[in-house]
């Protein structure tokens, strides 16, 4: 296993791939991330992100069968691993932490600056 860090755009896949269960395909995650994130996401880099993401063993993939809508083309299904998730309880447990350090009138101070 490379490194355990991921990115932005990495930890949201991978939310993706954990909330689509067995319709966690590249298509239906870029999908779902554009629509989240309400910015344009192009299948290639959800593909790339996936390929990393298994490589560091977050995720694993399987052929899913043939589908008469996709012209009996299989899909690459993604799975989270054990190790995905725990990734994604670490990461949630920082971001809540640090959270916690900031104050209501941190934030309105910001944006009275801003």
């Amino acid at each position: 296993m490379k490194g355990t860090n991921i990115g932005e755009f990495e930890e949201l896949v991978l939310l993706v791939v954990l909330a689509k269960g067995e319709e966690a395909y590249s298509v239906a995650l870029a999908k779902e991330i554009e629509h989240v994130s309400q910015r344009k996401v192009v299948h290639s880099v959800v593909h790339a992100a996936l390929t990393r993401l298994e490589k560091k063993g977050f995720v694993t993939s399987s052929m899913g069968e043939a589908t008469e809508a996709r012209g009996g083309r299989r899909k690459r299904i993604y799975t989270v691993t054990a190790s995905g998730i725990g990734t994604l309880e670490k990461i949630k447990a920082q971001r809540d932490q640090l959270w916690r350090n900031v104050s209501a009138a941190q934030i309105r101070r910001a944006y009275d600056i801003g």
